[in-house]
């Protein structure tokens, strides 16, 4: 379904997230959050797990955002915003936007069981999980989504040795009606892709890539650099799965035909690579390399 893009002279002006919170200097999550809730509305309830984002929110009684909170527990984000529908159903009230807001631990791992249920029964919410790829706000430990060779807190001194999991992929095979992927760095393409999540029943999947300058060992003046490095390298990618169909987005969509960046110029940017090898780089190099050949075919109609 073709929507108008937005751009930063139709974005809505109203703000729902206070000028001053308690976010690290450079949190991509700022990006996300402020974004995100001008394509909500004020018309929403958020639902939050134990992330960065309570802590950007702020403690009782001061919150950084304008609109109704539920801090629930970290395994219970999905079964929460469950309720939430059902009370405003008691309440006849089906025009709140009901969205649950969690990290990549929130997701991926600890919340991955109630997000799995919420889709099977066809819950109508959008989840939104912000991914910086570990748990940041607990000391950097690494969770399902933290990328092969990244060294965390908790990961041997050469790295994690398992793969990223492709949390959106899981979600797609629930059938659901809409999964998408965006990037704190492309701002207005999250935004549309909220907007748009809004006007489709069911329950709606969002991944956002989130640069966090303090867990992956960068300056935060360079956030959006490297967030938007992860897209040129053709490592992360933004696309929308809408009832079945995939497409790719953005930035993305428009990289099919230009060369992209080096993985290594990706890596060279953070701390967090500083244990991979010549070697570690040449493999994952090959794989993004066959995964954009595989999407150079489908647009060209090849298979």
């Amino acid at each position: 379904m073709a929507t108008k893009k937005t751009t930063i002279l139709n974005l809505p002006e109203e703000e729902y997230v206070h000028p001053g919170n308690r976010a690290c200097a450079g949190c991509g999550l700022s990006i996300v959050y402020k974004t995100g809730l001008k394509a909500l509305g004020r018309d929403s309830i958020l639902v939050v797990p134990p992330s960065c984002l309570t802590v950007l929110q702020g403690l009782y009684p001061i919150a950084a955002t304008q609109l109704p909170c539920l801090n629930v527990t970290f395994a219970s984000t999905a079964a929460a915003a469950t309720g939430v529908l059902a009370a405003m159903r008691a309440q006849k009230r089906p025009d709140v936007q009901v969205a649950a807001w969690a990290g990549d631990g929130g997701t991926s791992d600890i919340g991955l069981q109630a997000l799995s249920g919420a889709c099977e029964r066809g819950e109508d919410f959008i989840f939104i999980c912000y991914d910086n790829e570990a748990y940041m706000n607990t000391g950097v430990q690494r969770s399902g989504t933290t990328p092969q060779h990244v060294l965390t807190t908790t990961t041997p001194f050469t790295g994690k040795h398992q793969r990223k999991k492709d949390v959106p992929a899981i979600i797609a095979a629930h059938g659901i009606d809409y999964v998408a992927t965006a990037s704190a760095a492309y701002p207005l393409d999250f935004y549309d892709k909220v907007v748009k999540a809004k006007s489709i029943p069911g329950p709606k999947y969002i991944h956002v890539h989130t640069p966090c300058p303090a867990g992956w060992g960068f300056s935060p003046r360079y956030t959006v650099k490297i967030g938007r490095m992860a897209v040129e390298t053709g490592l992360f990618d933004l696309y929308e799965r809408e009832k079945g169909q995939f497409r790719l987005t953005g930035a993305s969509e428009k990289m099919l035909d230009k060369k992209r960046k080096p993985v290594a110029d990706y890596f060279a940017t953070q701390n967090r690579f500083k244990g991979m090898d010549a070697e570690k780089i040449r493999v994952l190099q090959a794989e993004v390399d066959e995964k954009w050949a595989a999407y150079e075919k489908v647009a060209q109609g090849i298979c």
